[in-house]
């Protein structure tokens, strides 16, 4: 099993995560090998909110030319879109 704090890596702020947020919605990175269960209780554990649901997407590593022959490869990395109860908060600071 996965330490609950290695488990959340970092928010993903971009114009959609924005206007996901309205609804209570938050987008954070997580550790590629973490199970849904495992993400809804390292959010509920961090940060004392209730969590409805977890969505995950998947992104495989990718293989990019650097200079020429020279290649390296990206890691593979998921993130979850998280539901919170209404009326509760994710701040980031308390990512950090």
């Amino acid at each position: 099993m996965i330490d609950l704090n290695a488990i959340l890596r970092r928010p993903l702020v971009t114009e959609k995560s924005t206007r996901l947020r309205e609804d209570n919605r938050y987008v954070i990175e997580v550790n590629p090998t973490a199970s849904k269960g495992q993400i809804r209780e390292a959010i509920e554990s961090r940060f004392k909110v209730s969590v409805l649901s977890v969505h995950t997407i998947r992104g495989m590593g990718k293989f990019r030319r650097r200079f020429g022959p020279i290649g390296g490869y990206q890691p593979e990395w998921k993130k979850a879109i998280v539901r919170i109860k209404e009326g509760q908060k994710i701040t980031w600071e308390e990512v950090a």
